[in-house]
């Protein structure tokens, strides 16, 4: 079985060093649709580095999002096609926040192996660390189809009630036709959101936006509609991703607030609002 859970559990953490500065802040802003308009005071906080805070999704791609999720697949006990492997779900926890620069310490391990039956869940998470103490810590949910059916743990659902009522807003953010090729230059090289014969390969007609692109686009709209533009108060995020996107499309992304959180769901406008993000919580101060 190219999956063997007792060994991905078992084996060793994996730690190395990260950094990043600036740049790296603001190419994974502008590959999250950041920068429009260009002289936007609110979006210079995203783009322009003597004004520049970091939106806490940027924990999905620092230091080129070492461990990361394909490193990660390379973990003793695995042996998955990247074909048959979709990013199914994504957490952060934010311990403080996320400097502008940084060096820290990266541990990755696999924290859970779920058996859905058609497919194995595997958890992947990432703590970081740097001198003063813990900065974030993330789980990665990733499917891998066709890898179920030994008989182990399937794990909980994740799934949430809807939201009551109406949303309290709604926003819709324009995906760029060259969106996916702009966000996977911070470090997810899959070429799934590239090669179109590699995308056909896995069962769309043509590559799609990274989920966690539509991850990030999606906390930014929450944090600079109902959260006044400050990414300090971001406490978590956790998101199931429901359906793809592709560049080219508009997502419309509604939002309820609750005590102490916001409730999200996001669809693709194109596509008679299908599902892209459910069972979505932004945790704020």
């Amino acid at each position: 079985m190219p999956i063997d859970a007792a060994q991905a559990l078992a084996a060793e953490p994996r730690t190395g060093e990260i950094t990043w500065d600036h740049k790296d802040v603001q190419l994974y802003h502008l590959g999250i649709g950041a920068g429009r308009p260009a002289t936007d005071p609110d979006e210079l906080r995203y783009t322009l580095e003597s004004r520049l805070h970091v939106l806490p999704s940027f924990a999905t791609v620092a230091g080129n999002g070492s461990p990361g999720v394909i490193s990660g697949l390379s973990m003793p006990g695995i042996d998955v096609d990247l074909a048959r492997v979709l990013h199914g779900g994504q957490s952060i926890e934010v311990h403080r926040p996320i400097p502008v620069r940084g060096t820290a310490t990266a541990t990755g391990r696999i924290a859970a192996v779920h058996d859905k039956g058609t497919a194995a869940v595997l958890v992947m998470r990432t703590e970081v660390a740097d001198a003063d103490g813990p900065l974030w810590t993330s789980d990665a949910r990733i499917f891998v189809r066709g890898e179920g059916g030994w008989g182990g743990d399937r794990g909980s659902s994740g799934r949430l009630d809807p939201p009551a009522g109406e949303p309290d807003r709604t926003v819709e953010r324009t995906v760029r036709e060259d969106q996916a090729l702009l966000y996977r230059l911070s470090g997810d090289w899959n070429p799934l959101h590239a090669d179109p014969d590699f995308a056909k390969r896995a069962g769309f007609d043509r590559p799609i936006l990274h989920g966690l692109c539509t991850y990030g686009m999606t906390l930014k709209a929450v944090v600079d509609t109902l959260l006044d533009g400050d990414v300090t108060r971001v406490r978590g995020y956790r998101a199931r991703f429901a359906g793809v996107v592709f560049p080219g499309e508009t997502l419309r992304v509604r939002m309820w607030r609750e005590e102490g959180r916001v409730r999200v769901e996001a669809g693709a406008v194109d596509r008679d609002d299908a599902p892209v993000l459910a069972d979505t919580v932004v945790e704020h101060s």
